[in-house]
């Protein structure tokens, strides 16, 4: 009895004890949740609502560009396209579901669309439509090591791609592919950045996926661009290409564009003027703020600053006188490859200059190659070749030689020599192109194009003394005395040009006697002909070396009715250097120069002599060995003859100076004179024009129709000389 009474007792106090041990921890529980709720519940408020911003730079269209007659050279043609945008948290399978959707409302399956598919493209399409069939390519034993973490995921999905066979491909149909190129195309872009879907979609589709945009979730329609050219093969060298959206910025200057605000696939200039001025055409994007939660998702968006389209630039380039030298060089090229012996010839090159400011009003190229679709022979730019390649371009570059002796001492004005050969013991004969030329001084030597004078100049200039069939010795700084003077004139080094790529030239590494002899009469180092009509220019001046510029003024852009804005900068000429010569020195040569084409005897008086515009300049004829596309063809390059022309006018008050180049002309020691044909016909048509436009007869703001030929005249008389040297 007693016993059972005590075990009554001590049930009841356990439950007391478990009651009481209850009570105290909801208690504490309740306490907590006060302390959370009371004291700490708007911290916890905001951190659940807590939201971030991220600017995203959107696009503008690029700046236009303009000839200095204000005519469009370079525009923007707007075109509808439909874009996507990726949130931080957006998975692929809603990306799939978007596609799918997008699928059925526009068009993407054309050859060009489905070709950018490829077979990783389809294989991991594959897995995200066939998640089971792909679970079951992983074998159990491979399953356990992923368990065990000795496989991760990223070697699992690999295993999944490489097991998955050429007929689970086939599976795909036409509309899975189209599903696919979409898809593609939206996963190419960065989280919050814009992409492109399609571009130039139809008014229909543009229509119908503004209308179902709730169901799209990310896509959008917008208004693309893509660059327009006026002229379509002129001046295409140098005006430079832009990336595609696709692409987007360039791996080798990823790090420099991204530091500077641009997104990963922003369009941007990859070479030449659309490269030189990216920063003027890119324009100032348009800033907008995407608000997003926690887990990324965009709940909110907002226009920072509007956008605005890329600054226009205004080029030097005289777009009716570029059309009509580029003409010119199309003909005078096929009329010359009718001559014998010029199955070498493929390109020729003209600049025209103002002397006095350094503006390139025409940088004209032309090469002749094969179509590598038709198989035809085709004439392409090649503008860029003023600058970008170089050659022997003969005695064009004799104005320099002469300046440079008296630089030097090696002559003075006046100094004469008898042209006579000029034999070094164990060497061949060196002589002027055409015998009996006589005593000359130095404005003579330049108008008959005398090799002689320039021989016993450099000898003179290397201090040698010289004796017929005896050993020559020659200082070996001589070359380097003569390159540095002729880089005072731009001959040998850079032009400062205002575009990329410009090459400087060879310079020969031998410094034997005769070599030096060679230099002197433009057939040993390598000129480009950027550089020539830089070397005319400055003598033409009087001496002052101007860097050539291919862009005239900078202007704000004007987003309505085509209107050309207002001047931001105007860009003044640039004196790089002054020539170390006296002015009298220059009349010299430039009297020689004149000589050269208004008196009969000189070497370019048979082309020039009818021009009413007084012209002046120097033409060269250069052996030289051939370096061009068909060499491969050759054991040894054949010997060809390179010829050039420099020129300007008026010789009293020059306007325009000009620089033409014919490399690789012909093969033998007679040929043609493109050199001539093409620099009379070009300074004709600079004139022609220039007269044309101040009588009203043209309007600059129309395209030129056709510029007259100026009458050559009657025949010529038997007393002109020659009108090139041989």
């Amino acid at each position: 009895m007693n016993k059972k009474k005590k075990k009554k007792t001590h049930v009841p106090f356990r439950l007391n004890m478990l009651f009481f041990a209850v009570f105290v921890l909801f208690s504490m529980l309740i306490l907590r949740l006060g302390i959370v709720q009371i004291v700490y519940g708007e911290d916890f408020k905001r951190e659940i609502e807590r939201t971030e911003d991220v600017t995203v730079n959107n696009p503008v269209p690029r700046g236009k560009m303009y000839d200095r007659n204000m005519k469009t050279i370079v525009d923007n043609t707007p075109s509808k396209a439909i874009t996507y945008t990726k949130s931080q948290s957006t998975e692929t399978k809603e990306m799939l579901m978007v596609a799918e959707r997008l699928a059925k409302l526009i068009s993407k399956d054309s050859e060009e669309d489905l070709k950018k598919v490829r077979e990783r493209d389809k294989k991991d399409y594959w897995i995200l439509t066939n998640e089971e069939r792909a679970r079951e390519k992983i074998k159990e034993e491979e399953w356990d090591q992923y368990d065990e973490k000795k496989l991760d995921d990223k070697a699992l999905y690999n295993l999944q791609l490489e097991r998955i066979t050429e007929n689970e491909l086939k599976e795909l149909t036409e509309d899975d592919l189209e599903i696919l190129a979409i898809l593609r195309e939206m996963m190419s872009g960065y989280a919050l950045s814009p992409q492109i879907v399609k571009k130039d979609v139809t008014p229909e589709e543009f229509a119908i996926v503004s209308e179902n945009l709730e169901m799209l979730p990310g896509v959008d329609t917008t208004t693309d661009w893509e660059r327009q050219y006026a002229y379509d093969k002129t001046l295409r060298s140098i005006l430079g290409k832009v990336s595609d959206s696709e692409k987007g910025l360039p791996r080798e200057k990823l790090e420099y564009y991204l530091a500077r605000g641009y997104s990963r696939n922003d369009r941007v200039g990859l070479s030449y003027i659309e490269q030189q001025y990216e920063d003027v055409l890119h324009g100032q994007k348009a800033k907008v703020k995407n608000i997003t939660d926690k887990g990324g998702n965009v709940l909110d968006t907002k226009v920072i600053t509007e956008g605005q389209r890329g600054k226009d630039l205004v080029l030097t380039i005289d777009m009716d006188l570029q059309l009509a030298v580029e003409k010119i060089i199309e003909e005078e090229l096929t009329n010359a490859k009718q001559q014998p012996r010029t199955g070498l010839l493929d390109r020729a090159f003209v600049v025209l200059m103002d002397p006095n400011t350094g503006e390139v009003l025409t940088l004209a190229g032309k090469q002749i190659v094969n179509d590598e679709e038709t198989g035809k022979t085709v004439m392409q730019d090649f503008a860029s070749g003023n600058f970008t390649t170089s050659y022997n371009v003969g005695s064009a570059v004799k104005g320099a030689t002469i300046l440079t002796g008296f630089n030097t001492g090696a002559i003075s004005p006046g100094t004469q020599f008898y042209d006579t050969p000029i034999k070094i013991k164990g060497t061949n004969p060196k002589k002027s192109w055409k015998a009996g030329l006589g005593t000359l001084d130095d404005r003579n030597a330049l108008k008959v194009s005398s090799n002689v004078y320039m021989f016993r100049t450099a000898i003179n200039i290397g201090k040698g003394n010289y004796k017929y069939d005896q050993p020559l010795y020659l200082e070996p700084q001589a070359f380097d005395t003569m390159r540095n003077y002729f880089s005072q004139f731009g001959l040998g080094t850079r032009t400062g040009i205002d575009l990329p790529n410009e090459m400087v030239g060879f310079k020969g590494t031998e410094t034997r006697p005769g070599l030096l002899l060679d230099f002197a009469i433009g057939q040993y180092d390598t000129y480009t002909p950027l550089q020539l009509a830089q070397y005319v220019s400055t003598i033409a001046n009087g001496g002052n070396r101007l860097q050539p510029r291919i862009v005239k003024e900078i202007r704000e852009p004007v987003m309505k009715n085509n209107e050309v804005g207002p001047v931001l900068n105007e860009m003044e000429p640039i004196i790089l250097n002054k020539v170390d010569a006296k002015p009298d020195w220059f009349d010299r040569v430039q009297e020689g120069f004149r000589r050269v084409m208004q008196e009969r005897g000189g070497t370019a008086y048979g082309a020039f002599y009818t021009a009413d515009y007084k012209p002046a300049g120097k033409t060269g004829t250069a052996q030289a060995f051939y370096d061009g596309p068909k060499r491969k063809n050759y054991d040894m390059p054949p010997e060809v003859m390179n010829l050039s022309l420099v020129a300007y006018a008026p010789h009293e008050n020059p306007e325009i100076a000009m620089a033409v180049m014919v490399p690789w002309a012909y093969e033998g020691n007679q040929g043609h004179h493109a050199n001539n044909d093409i620099g009379r016909r070009v300074l004709d048509t600079y004139f022609e024009l220039k007269k044309k436009r101040l009588e009203g007869n043209m309007n600059p703001e129309q395209p030129i129709q056709e510029i007259e030929e100026k009458e050559e005249g009657t025949e010529l008389l038997e007393e002109i000389e020659e009108d090139n040297e041989q």
